[in-house]
């Protein structure tokens, strides 16, 4: 069964779009910086979603990196310094190659894990437009799964994320608990040991 043309045009006139969608997982090293490149076209738009996280126990302290994206021509699109995550879209001016990249490059900066999907959104003609309506109902139920699959990957960095914050906070309220008992009981014996002292009474011979 095929598509009447007016029906084409009419699902044309609507923006029909194919959206793909890609995720993806780096280890972004102390001083590192890792670039990627999405070949676009005139008016296609890419979207870039990243979290950082760290495998590490008690690493979630100092999770900031910086994030651009460059066009063809070599100027800056999209520029973030300092983010532990970010959603950035752009539409695509010119065609060309246009990169993308992750810097972990701060004084002090520690191994970090981030996690990023890349949603592109591409146009297409009518003459590329699929003839059985079935492919286009499956082209977008299959671009729907990748967005849900995406997001899961997402929330699970937040929340590792997220719990190792918690368990640095924990281990640092503990140690600071133990540290306290310590200086309290050294105190409490040196009292003592001073009053003892100071009362004490010494035979004379």
């Amino acid at each position: 069964m095929h598509l009447p043309r007016a029906a084409r045009s009419l699902l044309v006139a609507a923006t029909v779009a194919f959206e793909l969608a890609a995720a993806h997982n780096i280890v972004l090293p102390a001083h590192g910086l890792e670039c990627f490149h999405e070949t676009l076209h005139r008016d296609d738009k890419m979207t870039v979603t990243f979290q950082t996280g760290d495998r590490e126990f008690g690493g979630a302290g100092n999770l900031d990196i910086d994030f651009w994206v460059m066009s063809p021509s070599g100027n800056y699109e999209i520029q973030e310094k300092s983010v532990s995550s970010g959603s950035h879209s752009l539409t695509a001016k010119d065609d060309g190659k246009y990169t993308y990249c992750f810097g972990n490059q701060h004084w002090g900066s520690n191994t970090k894990e981030v996690s990023f999907n890349v949603h592109g959104v591409v146009y297409v003609t009518e003459k590329e437009l699929p003839d059985e309506p079935l492919d286009i109902q499956a082209n977008q139920i299959e671009a729907l799964l990748a967005v849900v699959r995406n997001e899961q990957q997402y929330m699970i960095v937040r929340e590792r994320t997220h719990r190792n914050t918690a368990e640095s906070t924990n281990a640092r309220v503990k140690w600071w608990n133990l540290f306290v008992i310590g200086v309290v009981l050294g105190e409490s014996f040196f009292q003592v040991w001073w009053l003892r002292r100071f009362f004490e009474v010494k035979r004379v011979i």
